[in-house]
């Protein structure tokens, strides 16, 4: 028995909790996400949609006070879309582009068309978002080097649909002044590069655009993809492979890897207690409700736990149950490790065409 509390302290960072009874968050249940407070303060559990907006806008405003405010209309310049190289892949052409997301700000992303988009048959798109690579960067996910397993970009292309990969601040040749540029994180300028990126997207006379957006990506690209499917509405369905657990359960507690200047500096606040971090994972997956979620949780990431990220789905099922949209959240655990395996890459692919339909 002492031995599992020692687990349970490690895993949940606080003493005195049991199993079901993970630290609050915000002074909230973090488990049972349906709980709230009403104007005066009171604790409520929610019972409607509209009561359970109590609770998600007080998720969002609470990772936006680590991450920084979503930029405004301000930010929204021209995107002066400039093609610097176009390659002939068969049945897609790929163009290396770049757009200006903010003033002062360009993006570099590879946009690849169906040559059937091309030939004048509209095909939903894709935003693919690439995993950690200091090298290559966004090079990865149209199969242009790295490691295999995470083409998804170039698949998915093959497959009809328009992607478009843009390049992740602070890696590889991708290094734009934050500071100068308004963003006090990486996470926060991702995102935003990200909107921008569905807004170039929507000016594309090749992409049918009535479905709404998906985004896939893994590991780095796995909670890119979540951030910014929190914030942005057009996103319809999300792919997340290796890409969150708890902040409890983050290596153990152990939450320095998240305190650089491309991700969340201000997380370094909350080095030795997790349990204090403003926002989680529990809360952020439930903001994703009603909407399709994919899951590659490996049962040997040493990144992320597999158990971690069915404690959060768990969780979660509450507020899709809320919305009517049970049976929208898939979780997969292959026996590998830090990986997107061929098989659930190629079954994330089958969520997004049930959403987006078939090109």
């Amino acid at each position: 028995m002492k031995n599992l509390r020692l687990l349970l302290v490690l895993a949940f960072g606080v003493s005195g909790l049991g199993a079901a009874e993970i630290a609050p968050i915000r002074g909230l249940s973090r488990t049972n996400l349906l709980e709230y407070r009403d104007e005066a303060g009171k604790l409520k559990t929610a019972t409607t949609v509209a009561e359970w907006e109590v609770r998600r806008k007080a998720a969002v405003a609470a990772f936006l006070s680590m991450t920084g405010p979503l930029p405004g209309e301000a930010m929204r310049c021209p995107l002066d879309l400039q093609i610097e190289e176009e390659v002939d892949c068969g049945s897609y052409v790929r163009r290396l582009i770049s757009y200006a997301s903010s003033p002062g700000g360009r993006v570099p992303a590879y946009l690849c068309i169906p040559k059937a988009a091309l030939g004048g048959k509209p095909a939903p798109a894709v935003l693919c978002l690439h995993p950690t690579e200091n090298v290559i960067g966004h090079k990865v996910v149209v199969g242009l080097g790295g490691k295999p397993h995470r083409q998804y970009a170039a698949e998915l292309a093959e497959r009809g649909y328009v992607t478009l990969a843009p390049s992740y601040p602070l890696l590889a040749l991708y290094q734009p002044d934050l500071k100068a540029l308004g963003f006090t994180s990486g996470t926060m300028k991702a995102v935003w590069d990200n909107i921008r990126g569905l807004d170039l997207l929507e000016t594309l006379p090749f992409v049918k655009k009535e479905a709404g957006f998906a985004t896939i990506g893994h590991s780095l690209g796995g909670h890119n993809s979540i951030f910014t499917a929190v914030l942005e509405p057009r996103l319809k369905a999300i792919v997340s492979s290796c890409g969150f657990d708890s902040v409890l359960d983050y290596k153990d507690g152990n939450i320095k890897g998240w305190v650089q200047e491309r991700y969340i500096l201000k997380m370094g606040d909350y080095l030795g207690r997790p349990q204090d971090v403003p926002f989680d994972y529990y809360e952020l997956i439930a903001c994703l409700a009603p909407r399709a979620f994919y899951v590659n949780a490996p049962l040997k990431d040493s990144n992320f736990k597999w158990d971690s990220v069915d404690r959060i789905a768990t969780a979660a099922e509450a507020v899709y149950k809320l919305h009517g949209a049970e049976g929208r959240v898939t979780i997969r655990h292959p026996d590998c490790d830090h990986d997107f395996p061929d098989t659930e890459r190629y079954e994330s692919y089958g969520v997004i065409e049930k959403v987006l339909g078939k090109p």
